[in-house]
Order: structure tokens, then sequence, then C-alpha cells
């Protein structure tokens, strides 16, 4: 699943005739960037969650053959993270997925990441959380979201701490634990936590670099970094 139902108020004005998803970095969309990725890592069908300026985002992958797009409609109520979830199950089916923001961009290192996280999600996770490098991250002054011990299990950073790890917007989850999700909007991080408490939330290290590409300004560092990488 790739969200891309959000507003996009932090990259106005460029969000104000058209959604977050369908702004270029390095020629490409962002929502295309992470659809690219799931390609790469053999994903045969998305689901894409529309609301903002949804019929461009339905126009602009109609007809997209790797991966297929089915559309999950958020047009009469935005959902936020988790609710989005809940709204697109049927879609989804019973195994685990791939979850992605769609503005999920990242250099890729040696191994590709996707393909990782899919080796790396077993039996005892509910899910796995791409993470990245809070201080080598491009584009992110956050204080990170969390710490994680040798197992891969993680804890949300203390406060007025700076944690190691910041979520990179990609993770595996099971469509089971959503069975007892609340109705409407409500926010993934909620879902992390309780995770969190049974022990069954877990983080893979981000081979590469990680671009936050949350603003205007920021997509100039991300095509910078994009480029020197391919020199």
């Amino acid at each position: 699943m790739v969200l891309a139902a959000g507003l996009g108020t932090r990259m106005r004005p460029l969000t104000d005739t058209q959604p977050k998803p369908l702004v270029k970095v390095a020629g490409k969309t962002l929502l295309d960037h992470a659809l690219d990725r799931l390609a790469e890592a053999g994903v045969a069908k998305a689901v894409v969650n529309v609301h903002h300026h949804a019929e461009q985002i339905e126009a602009h992958v109609k007809g997209r053959a790797r991966p297929q797009v089915a559309i999950s409609d958020e047009r009469g109520e935005l959902l936020d993270t988790g609710g989005g979830v809940v709204k697109a199950l049927p879609l989804l089916g019973p195994a685990p997925f791939f979850h992605m923001n769609s503005d999920s961009l990242w250099i890729e290192g040696v191994t590709p990441n996707l393909p990782r996280l899919a080796a790396q999600f077993d039996d005892g996770m509910d899910i796995l959380l791409l993470l990245a490098s809070t201080t080598a991250s491009i584009g992110y002054e956050g204080r990170g979201d969390f710490v994680m011990a040798p197992d891969g299990r993680l804890a949300r950073r203390a406060e007025r701490e700076v944690a190691p790890f910041v979520y990179a917007g990609a993770a595996m989850m099971r469509p089971s634990l959503f069975a007892n999700a609340p109705k409407g909007k409500f926010s993934l991080s909620t879902t992390f936590n309780q995770i969190m408490e049974a022990g069954r939330l877990y983080g893979m290290r981000l081979e590469g670099t990680w671009m936050h590409v949350g603003t205007p300004d920021a997509i100039k560092a991300a095509e910078a970094a994009i480029s020197e990488s391919v020199i």
C-alpha cells in the first residue's frame, strides 16, 4: 500500500494545484519513485489511497502495469495513516504487505532495501519498519523516533533525547493486526505503540541514504544527492 491521500500542507504552494505525490524530484514524481521501488522488489499490485486532488493521481496511475494500481478512495473522508489502511484491507488481502509513504525516497546501498525488509520479516513480528539514521539523513532535522535493541525490537525515544533512528516511511505489516482497529480516522502511530508494548514492533536499518522531502526547499537537497550518487 502507498499512502497518497494527504493534503501536503508543508509542500505549499506546490500542492495548491496538485497532490504532493505528483511533485517531481529529479524528473520523477514522488509517487513513481515509490511505485518503482515496489516494482523492483517484485510487487505485482499496489493499493494507492487518494483524497487531495484525487482525480490527478487516478489519471497518473491509470494503465500502469508494474505494479498494477488499485485505488482506495478517501474523497469522502481523509482517514489518516491508520484508517486508510483499514479501508484498503479488502484490496490488500490476507498476506503481509509493504506499506509506504508516497514520499518515501532513498538512494539504495549495496542491497535493495525492500527485498531486505521482506526477507527479514518473520512470524515474531507484526510490523517491521525501515529506519534511517537520524543524523546522516538528508533534509531531516528532527530528534529521531526510535531506539533499537540488538534483536531489532523498537522503543520510542525518551523526551528531550535524540534517538539514533527515524522512520523512513516504509514497512512490512500483517493485515491481521488491524482486526480490532477503530473505525474511521486514526494514526498508525497508535498502532505502532500498541505493537511495541507487545514486543512485536521491529526495525531494520536502511542501507544507503534516506531523504526527507517535506518542503519545496528539501527538493533541491534531494536532487543534489541523487545527482551525486549517479556520477
